[in-house]
């Protein structure tokens, strides 16, 4: 399971970056998370929502700490400190893992 976090993106350089603190899909794996690498890969999310957007959005519904419908933005893939990671919010099935998956394959 793939887990979403709540992550510092602050700042950003340019108006077109996502920014802010907000949540976001550690995109990684596994082995990456718990063997030290000092940077994790993240799919940022928003609750500036825009229906039928796939390839580039994926609908995640509010669960647990993750407090409102979202959508993971998946050409805005980011790689960031750890310092940056602050808090544990909730995780994804592997079913929607799986359909990120075939979205992040149509973009490349």
């Amino acid at each position: 399971m793939r887990v979403l976090w709540l992550v510092n993106f602050n700042p950003a350089k340019k108006s077109n970056e996502v920014a802010k603190t907000r949540p976001a899909l550690v995109l990684q794996n596994d082995e990456l998370n718990s063997g030290g690498y000092p940077t994790t890969i993240v799919l940022p999310l928003t609750t500036d929502l825009i229906d039928d957007a796939q390839p580039l959005r994926y609908r995640v519904l509010k669960r647990d700490k993750l407090e409102k419908d979202s959508d993971i933005l998946i050409a805005h893939i980011h790689s960031v400190d750890n310092t940056r990671l602050i808090e544990k919010l909730s995780t994804l099935n592997e079913k929607e893992i799986a359909e990120i998956k075939n979205l992040l394959n149509e973009l490349i």
